[in-house]
C-alpha cells in the first residue's frame, strides 16, 4: 500500500475519487526506465538506489507517481538484506567499548577499527562497512524481480484505493449470489484482519455486508482503515458487489473544503481494480469436486450452481456448498459435511439449526461418528442425506423435489440479520 502523502485523489461535493494510472505511453515508459533503475541497482545500497530515483524525478509533475511506483517496486518485487559477515550490533558494541576505554586523544578511529578487527578476524574495511550495515538506507538490494508493466500499474490502482481506506470508519458493501469459495475467502479474511460483519438481506435483494472494528480498533481510525484497506483484494474475488465508504476528511491539505465533515468512496465491481491475493480454489474438497463431476453426467431438470445464496443467521452466517435450479423456477441449496473435528460439527449443525431454512440439505459421511460428538439430528433429519465414500447426486435429487421452494416463496421469508465476530 502507499503512505498518505503519496495518495492522489480528488474531492467533488464529498465525493472521494482516486486518481488512476492509464496504460498510455508516457506511464509504460517510466514503468520500464523505473524497473530498468532497479534491475541495475542489485548489489548496491539502498542509499545508492534512492539517489538514482531522486535524479529520476528531477524536474518531473509526477514526481508522486514516481515515488509510488518505487515503493510498490521495493516493497514488493525488492530483498534487501544486510551485507558483510560482521554483526552491525556486535561491531558497534565493541567499538563503544574500546572508545570508553581510551581517550579519543590517544586513539584515531583508524586504531579503534584494526583492533576490532582484529578481535573479529576481520579488516579495518569490513569493520568499517559492517558499522551501520543494518540500517535502512544501508542495505543492499541482493535481489530483484521484475513485475510484468500491467501488473504493476494494476497494483499502483488498488494501492491508491486502499490508501483512502486509511481514513474510513464505516464500510457497507452490497453483494451479489457468488461462490461459496470467494465468499469464504472473504469471511475469512475479515476474521483475520479482526474486523466483524454483519450480514442482513437475501439473495432476491442481495446481501448488505456491515464491517465494523473490535472496539480496541477505534481508538484511531487509521488502525481500522488499515484492516479495511487490507482486506479489499480479497473483496475483488467476488464478482458482483458494490462497497460505500465512509471516511473522515483529510483537514491538512490546502485545497480541502474546511467545512467537510465527511467523506464518501464509491467502488463497484465493474470498476476494474485487480486483486494481488490469490484467488481461493473453486472446489474446498475433493467430495464436493467429485460430486459435480457426477452431477454434470446426469441427464436432470436440474442445474447445479457453484454461485450461492449466502444465509445470514443469529450469530453468524451460512455459506451452502451449492445450489441446485429447476427449470421452473425452484431451488434448493446444499451443504456436503465430509471429515472435520467434533466443535466444528457441534457449529455447523448449531447454525443450520438456527437458520430455520428448510430449503438446505445436508449431506453427511457416514465416517462422522456424530453420536459420540453428541450431535443429534433429530431437528432436521428429513433434510439429511447420508452417505459413505461418495455422494450420489441421484439421492439428492429426489430429496430435491421434496425440499425445493419457488422463488416467489424464498421472497416472502422472514431477512434474517446475523453478526459474524
Amino acid at each position: 500500500m502507499l503512505p498518505t502523502e503519496l495518495l492522489m485523489f480528488k474531492v467533488k461535493a464529498g465525493i472521494v475519487e482516486p486518481r488512476l494510472l492509464k496504460p498510455n505511453p508516457t506511464h509504460t515508459a517510466l514503468i520500464a526506465r523505473l524497473i530498468e533503475l532497479f534491475e541495475t541497482s542489485v548489489g548496491k545500497r539502498r542509499f545508492e538506489l534512492s539517489e538514482e530515483l531522486k535524479t529520476l524525478e528531477e524536474g518531473r509533475r509526477d514526481y508522486r507517481v514516481v515515488r509510488g511506483l518505487a515503493h510498490i517496486l521495493a516493497g514488493d518485487h525488492s530483498t534487501f538484506a544486510t551485507g558483510g559477515v560482521l554483526s552491525p550490533p556486535l561491531v558497534r558494541a565493541r567499538l563503544f567499548e574500546l572508545s570508553q576505554a581510551h581517550p579519543p586523544a590517544r586513539f584515531r578511529r583508524q586504531d579503534l577499527l584494526e583492533q576490532v578487527g582484529r578481535s573479529l578476524g576481520a579488516d579495518p574495511q569490513e569493520v568499517a562497512d559492517a558499522l551501520y550495515a543494518d540500517l535502512p538506507d544501508q542495505q543492499t538490494l541482493v535481489s530483484f524481480e521484475a513485475p510484468d508493466p500491467q501488473i504493476l500499474l494494476d497494483r499502483y490502482n488498488l494501492a491508491q484505493a486502499q490508501g483512502l481506506l486509511y481514513r474510513a470508519y464505516s464500510l457497507i458493501i452490497t453483494a451479489r449470489r457468488n461462490e461459496p469459495a470467494r465468499y469464504r475467502q472473504l469471511i475469512s479474511y475479515v476474521k483475520f484482519f479482526g474486523l466483524m460483519v454483519t450480514v442482513e438481506g437475501d439473495s432476491d435483494y442481495g446481501f448488505t455486508l456491515t464491517l465494523d472494528g473490535p472496539t480496541s480498533l477505534f481508538g484511531g481510525t487509521t488502525r481500522y482503515g488499515l484492516s479495511l484497506a487490507k482486506f479489499l483484494p480479497a473483496l475483488l474475488h467476488v464478482t458482483e458487489w458494490d462497497l460505500s465508504a465512509a471516511l473522515k476528511p483529510r483537514k491538512d491539505l490546502a485545497w480541502i473544503d474546511p467545512t467537510d465533515t465527511e467523506w464518501s468512496f464509491q467502488l463497484t465491481s465493474e470498476d476494474g481494480y485487480v486483486s494481488h491475493y490469490p484467488p481461493p480454489k473453486e472446489f474446498d474438497s475433493a467430495l464436493e469436486s467429485g460430486f459435480a463431476d457426477r452431477f454434470a453426467k446426469l441427464k436432470s431438470p436440474w442445474t447445479l450452481e457453484r454461485e450461492v445464496d449466502l444465509v445470514p443467521i443469529p450469530g453468524g452466517v451460512i455459506i451452502p456448498d451449492f445450489r441446485l435450479l429447476h427449470e421452473d423456477g425452484r431451488s434448493v441449496l446444499l451443504e456436503i459435511v465430509g471429515y472435520w473435528r467434533p466443535d466444528y460439527l457441534t457449529k455447523k449443525f448449531d447454525r443450520l439449526k438456527k437458520s430455520g431454512r428448510m430449503d438446505i440439505i445436508v449431506a453427511i459421511s457416514e465416517r462422522l461418528n456424530l453420536e459420540k460428538a453428541g450431535i443429534k439430528l433429530d431437528a432436521f433429519s428429513e433434510q439429511v442425506i447420508s452417505f459413505k465414500g461418495v455422494l450420489d447426486p441421484k439421492r439428492v435429487l429426489e430429496l430435491a423435489e421434496v425440499l425445493a421452494v419457488q422463488p416467489t416463496e424464498r421472497a416472502k421469508k422472514k431477512r434474517i440479520k446475523g453478526k459474524l465476530q
